[in-house]
């Protein structure tokens, strides 16, 4: 299928503006991503419709803990990915055409199955999560619009490296996202993802301007983004930029895929990380993989009262009505509150 936000250039080239790397590609060649390939001047995306996971998920495990909490989500990938993680959690799909030789699978879906499943399943939201959606964008596109007409909303987990044209035209149908902010420092994003910070700073900030709810997640790893300043500096930069409304999600780091010489991540590293959250003026932090930890729940930032308990993504008790808080009657921010 042919893709969607190329230019065709000389020699039969063609440069992709789906995302910030905006690839110059050769004739029979593909992108950084390994799933966009130049066909005779006319790049095509080799991933519409072919399904590698679909899963019913309780919203929480996006994560989103203030979109609609206690609902399902339709969730749905196809292979790759346009970073490359040392530490990719979902490598075997995401990377999967990289370290395989280009290999592609998944099993043919149409946009409006999806639709019809969720509604089947009474999901709130179809997401587009496990690997990077905008890589699959035509598709989750597609999806969108038919789930937006049927009343379901759509959320991305991303990596936040789309282009402000890709972020434009899915914005009348994308309802909410949560996007790593993997980092703070340009080194990190260069040497471990294979990209840049600045691009991901812009799309949050226009996400937001754009009426995009917005969550952040951000891994915290052993000796290499767990440095107090660096986390002092991202706590703030979402409080100034995006608002201390915007919950961010810090998450214990596992070794896996090419980063297994680094521990787990120290849980006293994380409550650190949610006081330095917190100091910056940010109403909702919330520490992730490390349960009994207290991070998973939601308290009102104002009279610090227990108003969502859960547990392993699932809400065991929600006090708030109407989007407030029931002992004080402070507005909580979110939406479907």
């Amino acid at each position: 299928m042919e893709a969607l936000l190329y230019k065709p250039l000389k020699d039969k080239k063609v440069r992709c503006d789906l995302c910030h790397h905006r690839c110059v590609i050769r004739e029979g060649e593909r992108g950084k991503c390994n799933v966009r390939e130049n066909q005779n001047g006319i790049l095509h995306t080799l991933v519409y419709g072919k399904l590698i996971a679909s899963h019913i998920d309780p919203i929480e495990k996006k994560p989103l803990f203030h979109f609609m909490p206690g609902s399902l989500s339709f969730s749905v990938a196809t292979v790759g990915c346009n970073f490359k993680c040392r530490f990719c959690q979902n490598s075997d799909i995401a990377q999967m055409p990289s370290d395989h030789n280009g290999e592609i699978r998944g099993d043919t879906v149409e946009p409006a199955a999806i639709v019809d499943a969720a509604v089947k399943n009474n999901c709130a939201s179809i997401s587009y999560t496990y690997t990077e959606p905008t890589i699959y964008f035509e598709f989750a596109f597609e999806t969108a619009k038919i789930a937006t007409q049927k009343g379901i909303k759509n959320v991305f987990v991303t990596n936040g490296y789309m282009t402000a044209e890709a972020l434009q035209m899915i914005q009348p149908y994308l309802d909410a996202a949560n996007v790593d902010l993997k980092a703070f420092s340009g080194d990190f994003y260069k040497n471990i993802c294979d990209a840049k910070l600045e691009p991901v700073k812009e799309t949050l900030i226009q996400m937001k301007k754009l009426g995009i709810f917005v969550e952040i997640t951000t891994l915290i790893i052993p000796g290499l983004n767990d440095d107090t300043e660096e986390l002092k500096n991202l706590a703030s930069f979402i409080a100034a930029s995006l608002g201390p409304e915007t919950p961010w999600h810090i998450s214990r780091f596992h070794p896996t895929y090419r980063l297994t010489d680094k521990p787990p991540t120290p849980v006293k590293t994380l409550i650190s990380a949610r006081e330095i959250g917190m100091n910056a003026g940010l109403k909702y932090v919330y520490t992730g993989n490390a349960p009994g930890e207290n991070g998973e729940n939601t308290f009102c930032w104002k009279c610090k009262e227990l108003l969502i308990e859960r547990w392993g993504f699932h809400v065991r008790k929600n006090l708030i009505k109407n989007s407030g808080c029931v002992h004080c009657g402070a507005s909580i921010d979110g939406i479907g509150m």
